[in-house]
């Protein structure tokens, strides 16, 4: 079965990837203005900036990846710059502790670009 909400995707993962994904969520939702819109867009989730344009979070075998993910500002680039697997993708390995703080220095820096952009 397709997950037709955020919550059924996330509940469709093992606890432990779950339950990163859910403070994943928490970061991004921190940093969007309300009201917050949520939904699943190619099969992953998604927190809607704007109406118009998504930051994507999805779980995976070894990692959660945030798309699309632009060059953000220095410094924040550099802390963010390990994480790229690509030109707009971040990926946070299961392995590694989840930089929770990050996430949300990053959704921040997204929602600010949107905005500016007119979005």
């Amino acid at each position: 079965m397709t997950a037709q909400t955020v919550d059924e995707y996330i509940a469709s993962f093992p606890d432990d990837v779950a339950d990163r994904l859910r403070r994943v969520r928490a970061a991004i939702v921190a940093e969007v203005p309300p009201p917050v819109e949520e939904k699943m867009r190619y099969g992953i989730a998604a927190v809607m900036l704007g109406g118009r344009y998504a930051l994507h979070f999805a779980g995976w075998k070894h990692h959660i990846g945030l798309y699309p993910v632009p060059t953000l500002p220095e410094p924040l680039e550099s802390e963010v710059a390990p994480l790229r697997t690509g030109a707009d993708s971040v990926n946070l390995p299961h392995k590694a502790d989840l930089p929770v703080e990050l996430i949300g220095r990053i959704a921040a820096a997204i929602v600010a670009q949107r905005a500016a952009a007119g979005a």
